[in-house]
């Protein structure tokens, strides 16, 4: 029996099932490929079969789109010869060219567009039921996808190109971030605010966040006792930094919870006082937070006394600083009732000149620059250049902010009003 005497319609029947095989092995490659390689690994750990046979062959891709191109061009070759004999039988001579046309648009429409859309939309759907298929494909043709990529492995190393693939998925610290970013409503935002903030604690150091030396609440042993008392009963800490003459000369820290006790009753005593205290714990200011918690963790403290590289002391940081970082604010006062942060009527905020830049823009949800000072009163005075005087307004960021008192060449307070909005912002809202 000639091909030349096999009928029309089978023929016909034939080239709707080579183009569905074309459909599924253009749809099944893209769905693989686009399949999310972090739900694949999870799906994989819990033992879902599809799943562990897609992970199987997107080990060795080189070795999948072999076997895959190999099966669709030979599909493809044998739509082309169908398609020109049915041409030939039906209109002769000028049913070459009709069938050329015909066939072009056809394998674009349904052997490559659409399946490979279909694919990109629902590769779970089609990867995993695929995956069983060519599972079974590599154990019959391993022999020809061998020699296929050996051929391209030996043309890469010509041209210099390498197909190691082992760190294809590796992700770097701003693509995790990205990533994390745009897990959307999967994840909730408070959720995603504090992994960011996680990913974030490397890049910040224990300089951007400490408790400054300005603002550091500590006793000098050296003062009269009964001033040392009035400190003691007066804090709000539980732990209290000590030190005799000069803030470099740090003794260390005491516990409130073992002095309250005796102060109360009467018997607390300069001597008691010096016995009780703990040596203190010292870091470098360029220590990043990861590395810091890590260093808390290890060492059992809780607080630490930050140094520069001269060893004078620059702040104190302790493990709730860092937490906040992540978690935000452990306090129960809200940012409106505090009294470093007032917000006022008119959408401005009244801020303490020593507050940090970081906690600003967190507590405001504003966008100062902190790349270069750590405070308000370093941002202006780095700003202007200057000593800053009050009534002077400078604007940083879009965001004017207007001097209102200054204490000691530095600004104590400063008012802080909502950004404006430029015209070009104005003409492109998204922009």
């Amino acid at each position: 029996m000639s091909i030349d005497s096999i009928p029309i319609s089978i023929l016909v029947i034939a080239l709707v099932g080579l183009f569905s095989l074309s459909a599924f092995f253009s749809g099944s490659e893209t769905a693989l490929m686009t399949l999310n390689r972090y739900r694949l690994r999870h799906l994989a750990d819990q033992n879902h079969k599809g799943a562990l046979l897609a992970q199987k062959l997107l080990d060795d891709p080189e070795r999948l789109i072999g076997m895959i191109l190999l099966g669709n061009n030979f599909i493809n070759i044998i739509i082309t010869q169908l398609a020109t004999l049915l041409g030939l039988r039906l209109f002769g001579d000028a049913g070459l060219a009709l069938a050329t046309g015909i066939l072009t648009l056809l394998l674009l429409i349904f052997g490559e567009v659409m399946p490979k859309t279909v694919g990109a939309l629902h590769p779970e759907r089609i990867a995993f039921p695929a995956a069983y298929i060519y599972s079974a494909m590599l154990k019959v043709l391993w022999p020809f996808v061998w020699i296929v990529n050996s051929l391209v492995s030996a043309l890469l190393k010509l041209f210099g190109l390498s197909s190691d693939s082992s760190n294809r998925i590796a992700l770097s610290r701003e693509e995790l971030r990205s990533v994390v970013t745009a897990a959307g409503t999967t994840i909730p935002k408070n959720h995603v605010d504090m992994l960011v903030s996680v990913l974030d604690l490397e890049s910040t150091t224990i300089e951007d966040i400490m408790i400054p030396r300005s603002q550091i609440y500590a006793i000098d042993l050296e003062s009269d006792w009964s001033d040392i008392e009035d400190q003691l009963s007066r804090s709000n800490f539980t732990r209290i930094l000590v030190y005799r003459d000069s803030l470099d000369q740090v003794e260390g820290f005491v516990h409130v919870r073992k002095i309250f006790p005796l102060l109360r009753d009467g018997y607390l005593t300069r001597e008691r006082l010096e016995s009780i205290i703990r040596p203190a714990y010292f870091v470098p200011e360029g220590v990043s937070l990861t590395q810091q918690l890590i260093n808390f963790r290890e060492e059992a403290r809780r607080i630490a006394v930050v140094v520069d590289e001269y060893g004078e002391v620059q702040g104190l940081i302790t493990m709730e600083d860092i937490l906040e970082e992540i978690v935000g604010e452990f306090s129960t006062v809200p940012p409106s009732l505090s009294r470093e942060i007032l917000h006022r009527e008119d959408g401005s905020a009244s801020v303490d000149g020593s507050l940090h830049l970081r906690e600003i823009n967190r507590l405001l949800e504003i966008n100062l620059p902190t790349d270069g000072a750590k405070t308000l009163n370093g941002l202006i005075t780095e700003h202007l250049q200057e000593i800053p005087v009050p009534s002077m307004t400078v604007l940083i960021n879009d965001y004017p902010i207007e001097i209102r008192k200054t204490r000691n060449n530095a600004v104590k307070t400063a008012i802080i009003y909502p950004r404006l909005i430029r015209d070009s912002e104005q003409d492109n809202p998204n922009g």
